[in-house]
């Protein structure tokens, strides 16, 4: 029987943190973070990163593990270390928690892996298609943000060979580069889970005022501190860690691009597009059981709810394998 984990997904300021733990605390989970930017140290402010005292005693990982100047990191190797911290919870008889915004991560851990043939995913390159068509650059962006090298080798206008990038790493969780020209020679990957997967939800209006209004609390709590720290420590801006929501911006306004006020409202355009795109990329899983947040007068009673239902699939598959 494959290891059955959890996933708590949606868009970025839908609420995912404080409902985890409440979640977390009442099935005696541990959480993995599939967050793509609060994997690294340093950058804590702009990724949202939950504190000590929102964990609530929580275990977390992936949280703060990388350095900040590490080019390497990707979806493979999110792979490879959520791997390894599933196996570990398991075996000391605890449920691993996913919890996260990347929907590549997400897939990585959700989808078969299959390294001797990508094939063709009409739906998948429809989608990207059109995300491409309602915001220019969107695809490049996404690419850069979990395939640097390749991103860096291809144009913006490129789409054919942006959404076949994509592809290939919504299908295996590596970098199209990694397979060369030949898909032969790849194994089939080991290790696929039995996902049980719920997400969070809300009106598009309420999610993008969230949104405006994280930014505004994020500057107030010393974002731009953050981002001068990172300068005096003189990283590369072009950092796959710094291409980041916030982060790219304020260094770009430092560096005398634009203001600071334009800076803060391009995170907040871009913020809202960005999870424009992360509603579009997981309303096509099917397996993901969605619950609107407004639906639910309290943190606790959300959480109760998707409790319940994580509950009932669990139980499910236990009289399935005759557990």
């Amino acid at each position: 029987m494959k290891n059955t984990i959890l996933i708590l997904t949606g868009p970025t300021a839908s609420g995912k943190t404080a409902v985890s733990v409440k979640i977390a605390k009442m099935l005696d989970c541990e959480i993995i973070s599939a967050d793509s930017i609060q994997a690294y140290k340093t950058l804590d402010i702009g990724s949202a990163k939950p504190s000590a005292e929102e964990m609530d005693g929580v275990p977390h990982y992936l949280i703060g593990e990388i350095e900040v100047d590490n080019r390497d990191y990707s979806v493979a190797s999110f792979k490879r270390m959520a791997d390894g911290y599933i196996s570990d919870i398991a075996l000391r008889g605890k449920t691993p928690l996913i919890v996260g915004g990347t929907g590549l991560y997400i897939n990585a851990l959700t989808h078969p892996l299959n390294f001797a043939h990508v094939k063709p995913n009409e739906t998948l390159r429809k989608e990207l298609a059109d995300i491409e068509k309602s915001e220019h650059g969107a695809l490049h962006k996404m690419l850069s943000s979990v395939d640097p090298e390749t991103a860096s080798r291809l144009h913006a206008n490129d789409t054919k060979r942006l959404i076949r990038a994509l592809e290939v790493y919504n299908d295996t969780g590596k970098p199209i580069s990694a397979f060369g020209n030949d898909f032969s020679n790849e194994k089939q990957a080991i290790g696929d889970y039995d996902p049980i997967m719920a997400g969070l939800t809300m009106p598009r209006e309420l999610l993008y005022s969230r949104i405006e209004q994280r930014v505004d609390k994020m500057m107030e709590s010393g974002l731009m501190n953050e981002v001068d720290h990172l300068i005096t420590e003189n990283y590369d801006e072009s950092l796959p860690a710094l291409q980041g929501l916030g982060y790219k911006q304020l260094i770009a306004a430092k560096n005398g691009v634009y203001s600071i006020d334009e800076a803060i409202n391009r995170i907040k355009i871009e913020t809202r597009h960005f999870a424009k795109r992360q509603i579009t990329w997981f309303k096509r899983d099917k397996r993901i059981k969605w619950f609107d947040v407004v639906d639910y007068g309290t943190v606790d009673e959300l959480a109760e709810v998707i409790v319940d239902y994580y509950r009932s699939e669990l139980n499910e598959r236990k009289n399935k394998y005759g557990e």
